[in-house]
């Protein structure tokens, strides 16, 4: 069983080799195992990897314009997102919730999404997904209706680190 986890440390922290992702809020960095930030940081462990060498461990940050939004969607693996600022609006599941700077969320993967950025600034989240190795590097949403793939998108996101899960 796979178990992903997240902690802030609003103060540094320095960690250990293993399937451990920390991303630097102040340098908008992603170090993956053994590390050490100074400042304000986030860190996503994973435990309890039976067959490592079928999954990767992505954190990529996703950008959105004011006003934008993300059809409704799934992905192939699990993951956790932190806000970094400005609002979103999260539906899934028959449920709704807001999140401002800092606060976070958990997507199954496959549960469809639907997300609704702040109309007036523009907001960005840092998320770890634990994906099959046959996602690396690739594009991970994939949307429900046919017709959203077709629809402008005004989000972006950038792969920060992608590494293979160790034993």
């Amino acid at each position: 069983m796979q178990i992903l986890s997240l902690r802030e440390y609003p103060s540094g922290v320095e960690t250990e080799p293993g399937n451990r992702v920390v991303y630097d809020v102040e340098r908008g960095q992603a170090y993956f195992g053994a590390t050490r930030v100074e400042g304000h940081a986030f860190l996503w462990e994973l435990t309890g990897v039976p067959e490592a060498s079928e999954w990767v461990l992505r954190c990529d940050r996703v950008e959105f314009p004011p006003g934008s939004v993300a059809y409704t969607h799934t992905h192939p693996g699990p993951g956790i997102r932190v806000l970094l600022k400005g609002r979103i609006r999260i539906e899934t599941m028959g449920e709704s919730h807001e999140y401002g700077p800092f606060d976070w969320w958990y997507e199954s993967g496959p549960d469809p999404v639907f997300a609704t950025a702040s109309q007036t600034e523009e907001t960005q989240f840092v998320r770890v997904l634990l994906l099959p190795r046959e996602w690396a590097g690739k594009r991970t949403i994939r949307y429900l209706d046919p017709a959203d793939e077709q629809r402008p998108k005004l989000q972006r996101a950038t792969i920060l680190l992608e590494e293979p899960i160790a034993p």
